[in-house]
């Protein structure tokens, strides 16, 4: 058995383009078996090609016509909601693992710091959104000192890092974010939004995460403040640009603030409001360093890919 596992990445934009260098300059465990696209001409594909990848314009069934496909263990997948549903039909039946980078959610969400150990088996697995891999691991390290009624982020962007992919699956951002806050997160209720900052020189991903919970004990804020600071450094460790922007705050709720629209009708109210302010910063393996929203994300499924990897070898 080969000490190495052969990965191939479907999506030769700017998020399988940048994926495809993390596989080649830090991976312990993966080898680039083929770089497919749709674009003959894209950028990926070439880059690709002088590094002597086998590739492909023909798309997932290009991918599977090419020689050495048998090889392949691990497939990326770095396109759209959309079309991960047809490479999904299309891959699986042929015993291929599948880590979607989409916001399709065909499989479990896995937030690397949270949850990856519960999914390892797991034949296809949804890395939530750039948002969400910035945001859940705060709101679960939350829940974990504490009861979280509501949980609400807000991903900033720079304009430039969202390409025609991220942009055709905004719906999809809000969807798959504030199901997985639920989900992963472990709040009983979450909401998602994303702004595309327009802004000149393009600044760096920025998130907030808002959650209302029930900590009126003091003692409780600290465990709250620990946990956030054990989460950050977790994230950290497989993001290195991930970091809180500045000190968590945590403010009592003012009785008279309404929270009718936030939480279930008649459920306990929330005592406190735990405000958490980050920034990503990329790696620039590909991307500029202000996309660290896709660097958040090639992070994530590189992680995810590894561990299994691993576990294939040593488990």
């Amino acid at each position: 058995m080969s000490a190495r596992t052969k990965v191939a990445i479907i999506g030769s934009g700017n998020i399988g383009t940048d994926l495809m260098f993390k596989v080649l300059r830090t991976s312990k465990h993966l080898d680039m078996g083929a770089m497919v696209g749709i674009d003959p001409d894209s950028d990926g594909l070439a880059r690709a090609a002088r590094l002597g990848i086998p590739t492909t314009a023909e798309g997932v069934e290009g991918l599977v016509a090419l020689p050495g496909f048998e090889e392949i263990e691990i497939v990326f997948d770095a396109t759209s909601a959309k079309a991960h549903q047809h490479n999904a039909t299309t891959l699986q039946p042929l015993g291929k693992r599948m880590i979607d980078l989409t916001p399709a959610a065909i499989g479990p969400y896995v937030v690397p710091a949270v949850n990856i150990d519960d999914h390892l088996d797991a034949t296809n697995v949804n890395m939530v959104t750039c948002g969400g891999q910035a945001t859940i691991p705060i709101v679960a390290a939350i829940s974990r000192a504490v009861p979280v009624a509501y949980a609400e982020i807000v991903a900033s962007v720079a304009s430039k890092s969202a390409g025609p992919g991220t942009r055709a699956n905004i719906d999809e951002f809000t969807e798959t974010t504030s199901t997985a806050i639920v989900e992963v997160g472990g709040a009983k209720r979450g909401k998602a939004i994303i702004i595309l900052n327009p802004a000149e020189p393009p600044l760096i991903m920025r998130d907030t995460v808002l959650c209302l919970v029930h900590a009126d004990d003091v003692s409780a804020h600290l465990e709250i403040r620990f946990s956030i600071a054990k989460m950050v450094d977790d994230v950290a460790a497989y993001v290195p640009g991930y970091r809180l922007k500045q000190d968590v705050q945590i403010t009592e709720v003012p009785p008279d603030q309404p929270l009718d629209t936030l939480i279930p009708e008649g459920a306990d109210r929330p005592t406190h409001q735990v405000s958490v302010f980050l920034e990503v910063e990329g790696a620039a393996h590909y991307l500029p360093a202000y996309a660290g929203n896709l660097d958040i994300m090639t992070s994530a499924a590189l992680q995810v890919a590894e561990r299994i990897a691993a576990e294939r070898v040593h488990g």
